[in-house]
């Protein structure tokens, strides 16, 4: 019986599931099984799966679903105490699942073990630093203020936590993880390991992924997460809100330069300066609008050059780092809770 089971869902990902399997494999813990979910995959991919010959690789193919009901079914075949995810462009380092185990045997309680995430691009070559958050046991207030993991490839979880909780919400078009890592931590410890240990790809596909539709699903989960809190923490929800608004505005500016996608910045940036007023403060700001300007006034093919020639000018992960993260810098206020402002159209 295997200890881990590792599900990878994967719909056309023949030019990377190679890469992401390798990884899986060189583990330096070998006792999992590999549960690959084809997801009505109409390229290669079954072809560069059965390359492999490892018998801890079983495949299971379903007409296409998306990601979340791959995953729910990942988990209905496993048969690991432990289950971890990863996703079919993604990659590990050798020591991650032994060190995420050793984690959870430390702390019994706990129930996640989690590592540090760094981005590489579409070739594989790093990028830059992902979410390197250092925040274990009780973990729901860090939480409600942001997805401090920022992968669905990086958690080590109990399959008996996942069973209590619930498997992952198939309604969600975005921000299934985050809203996973809620749940488990409004019941459970979390342990972290402080150690790059998960490469995340980013595409182009990734960044020109639909952000209105990443934004209704945040604030479901937002508005979902907060019902379900204690007293205590209502008080964390503006700065949560706050939070994601610079997210969105980020994503938003991220990707092919389009008038429409301007537009949605500057919607999303009057909100995040709304919950968020000391942002007027920066220089940060004028850097955003500027971007927003290029992008609503300039064609997008020079807009696109513009930006290329200027990469320093306009570098606006400092929208990320604006994010707060720490709930104990934030006293508990007797003014009524906002809701999510409703969506542009």
């Amino acid at each position: 019986m295997p200890l881990i089971s590792v599900i990878i869902p994967v719909f056309n990902g023949a030019k990377t599931i190679r890469d992401t399997i390798a990884s899986v494999l060189a583990q330096s813990f070998s006792e999992f099984e590999l549960l690959i979910i084809n997801d009505g995959s109409t390229d290669d991919t079954l072809a560069v799966v059965s390359s492999f010959d490892d018998p801890r690789i079983q495949v299971f193919s379903y007409p296409n679903a998306g990601s979340n009901p791959s995953r729910n079914r990942g988990i209905d075949h496993a048969r690991g105490e432990y289950i971890s995810f990863i996703d079919a462009d993604d990659l590990w380092t050798p020591d991650k699942l032994a060190a995420q185990r050793q984690a959870l045997q430390a702390q019994p309680q706990a129930a996640v073990a989690y590592s540090w995430t760094d981005c590489i691009d579409e070739q594989g070559q790093y990028l830059r630093q992902g979410a390197h958050a250092t925040i274990a046991g009780n973990v729901l207030a860090n939480f409600l203020l942001t997805d401090c993991i920022g992968s669905g490839s990086n958690v080590l979880v109990r399959k008996s936590a996942l069973v209590e909780v619930g498997k992952f919400d198939e309604s969600l078009a975005n921000a299934q993880d985050w809203d996973m890592w809620l749940r488990l931590a409004a019941r459970y410890p979390f342990a972290c390991v402080p150690k790059v240990q998960v490469l995340y790809r980013v595409s182009a596909g990734s960044l020109s992924s639909n952000v209105q539709r990443m934004a209704t699903a945040s604030f479901r989960v937002i508005e979902r997460s907060f019902a379900q809190a204690p007293a205590t923490l209502q008080h964390l929800k503006p700065h949560s809100l706050g939070n994601r608004y610079k997210f969105l505005t980020f994503r938003s500016l991220q990707g092919n330069p389009t008038r429409q996608k301007g537009v949605l910045a500057l919607q999303y940036l009057w909100n995040a300066v709304r919950y968020d007023p000391t942002l007027l403060r920066t220089r940060l700001l004028w850097k955003v609008l500027l971007a927003i300007a290029v992008m609503g006034l300039l064609p997008t093919a020079q807009a696109q050059a513009l930006i290329a020639r200027r990469q320093r000018l306009f570098n606006l992960y400092g929208l990320l780092a604006r994010m707060h993260l720490d709930p104990s810098r934030f006293a508990p206020s007797i003014e009524p809770l906002p809701s999510a402002v409703s969506e542009p159209s």
